[in-house]
């Protein structure tokens, strides 16, 4: 592993173990072990860094839920089986540590309102909703761009209004069957007016 890689692991460790704002350069260099100036050389930051590590962290996360997914169900499923199940996998990964971590860590980011992080987030919404959209099975390569970004947004939407639930209270967060149904009621509801 060369420093960039090294650098990135230890940006994700210190996320996990301090919080993004936590976290110093001097912390982030120790934990790769390479040099500080190695920050500056490699991303020109320690918040472009930091950005970096977010954005492989979340990507290990959807390619932990998609790799379960690829495992759990066969290609007759249904969609609904599909939409339980990975609800299932993505909640069952927010009782390991740093899946927990990883989520704290961006609502973290989100509460101090900087104004550079926030705007490299604002960037990454589009790729973010095509790949829940994707990992969810609720989009495939014939759907259009737009109707993409509506049902990963609307996916997007309700990953983070999970996320909270889970985060308050895992016991009484919905579960994959709950959020199937609920859809299935609020789809109704919409359909009949």
């Amino acid at each position: 592993m060369g420093n960039r890689e090294a650098l990135i692991e230890g940006a994700k460790t210190c996320l996990m173990e301090k919080g993004y704002h936590r976290t110093t350069a001097r912390d982030i260099a120790t934990a790769a072990g390479v040099s500080l100036a190695a920050i500056g050389y490699h991303f020109g930051s320690k918040d472009d860094l930091m950005n970096e590590a977010m954005r492989a962290a979340l990507d290990e996360w959807g390619a932990e839920v998609g790799t379960a997914m690829a495992a759990g169900l066969g290609a007759d499923a249904t969609a609904r089986e599909r939409f339980v199940e990975t609800w299932r996998l993505a909640v069952g990964t927010l009782s390991t540590p740093s899946t927990r971590a990883l989520w704290v860590t961006q609502f973290e980011v989100l509460s101090a309102g900087a104004p550079e992080l926030l705007k490299e987030l604002s960037n990454l919404q589009g790729e973010a909703r095509e790949g829940v959209a994707t990992l969810f099975g609720a989009v495939g390569p014939e759907t259009p761009q737009d109707e993409v970004q509506l049902v990963g947004s609307f996916l997007q939407a309700l990953l983070l209004g999970v996320v909270v639930q889970w985060l308050f209270d895992p016991a009484k967060a919905p579960s994959g069957e709950d959020l199937a149904k609920a859809l299935e009621l609020v789809s109704a509801g919409i359909q009949e007016r």
